[in-house]
């Protein structure tokens, strides 16, 4: 089974060829430059560019796969959530794809595409964990679930039980700013780069984590939620009193703050669920830093741990393709009518 996924949630045109569980092609055509003149994605410029760019990289993953659109056998396209404007993009070229050449059409969650990344693995190129050509062993299902599931990404930070596939539960979640999305903006108040999430983490390397006492908001509230919003307001609140070479402090002091409440409320979720694995998506899921506490947690409670791999934390077409395939394995399809859907929930 060959699978095409398109995936424009926001502000990258991805799409990917899946076969069986051998990934043939994945490419992505970024638009962070476009953006960042202005701090943040503008969706009106976002779905503008996945016009541009959807055509010219669908070519790019059929040529590197070596094959033809006559040759898939499904085509697959993000649903939601996401910018309205941009999912209509992928969403479209999908149900064309797909009524062309009389093939089934899969509608996909993002989130779900995030949630079942971390059973990708990293070795020669991106692999699921069910293909051992490079001598990866795969975890057996009775070691992996039900596992708990920390998404944290520029717009999203949740906690999901994972019993199987399709088959999930909203542990946690945030009250208000994801953690990415306050990544960013206290990069922006202190003049760094966008995105911000890279750069706060380069300047924290250097800086003092004890400088400033950030508040760990909820971090005692007693369920699995969050809430990031407390923490941007106190680094506002420093900012009348900080001098350029306050900056690595300020940032090892925010990520700190921000790790601390991730790795606790991510450990008693898990504790509270019975789990048997932790994994961790997103493109905050690349943070070093919070990957390495969460592994060192996990392995001193006895739980397995499972980390997307760097080249699919990030929005792509590869973990679409691959959600899709598992859900068409299991007999389930989309109708070409099926709407998109700006706030689709996971659970």
């Amino acid at each position: 089974m060959t699978i095409l996924a398109l995936e424009t949630s926001c502000d990258e045109t991805a799409v990917a060829i899946l076969r069986g569980r051998e990934l043939l092609a994945s490419e992505v055509a970024s638009q962070t430059a476009q953006h960042q003149p202005y701090g943040g994605v503008v969706p009106e410029v976002a779905s503008r560019n996945h016009l541009m760019h959807a055509p010219r990289i669908l070519r790019v993953a059929t040529a590197n796969a070596g094959i033809s659109l006559h040759e898939i056998d499904a085509f697959a396209a993000t649903s939601g959530p996401g910018l309205a404007s941009s999912l209509l993009i992928g969403s479209s070229i999908a149900k064309g794809l797909a009524l062309g050449f009389s093939k089934p059409y899969l509608a996909v969650n993002h989130l779900e595409g995030h949630l079942l990344s971390p059973f990708f693995l990293s070795a020669t190129g991106i692999l699921p964990v069910s293909n051992n050509k490079h001598g990866l062993e795969a975890p057996a299902t009775d070691e992996i679930v039900p596992n708990i599931s920390l998404i944290v990404s520029g717009g999203h930070t949740l906690l999901i039980e994972v019993q199987s596939v399709g088959h999930y539960r909203l542990v946690g979640r945030t009250a208000d700013d994801a953690a990415g999305e306050a990544f960013d903006k206290v990069a922006k108040m202190l003049g760094l780069g966008y995105p911000g999430g890279p750069e706060v983490e380069r300047r924290a390397r250097h800086g003092d984590p004890e400088r400033f006492d950030l508040p760990r908001s909820m971090i005692a509230s007693g369920d699995h939620n969050f809430s990031f919003s407390g923490i941007k307001t106190a680094v506002r609140y420093l900012l009348p009193r900080l001098h350029a070479e306050d900056t690595d402090d300020v940032c090892a002091s925010f990520q700190r703050a921000v790790i601390d409440v991730l790795v606790q409320k991510t450990m008693r979720a898990a504790r509270a669920c019975g789990a048997k694995c932790v994994t961790i998506s997103g493109g905050v899921g690349l943070n070093q830093q919070l990957r390495g506490e969460l592994r060192e947690a996990c392995e001193n409670a006895g739980l397995r741990f499972l980390a997307a791999a760097p080249e699919i934390c990030t929005d792509n077409a590869a973990m679409i393709a691959f959600a899709a395939a598992l859900r068409l394995e299991s007999g389930s399809s989309s109708s070409v009518t099926d709407e998109i859907d700006p706030n689709l929930a996971i659970a």
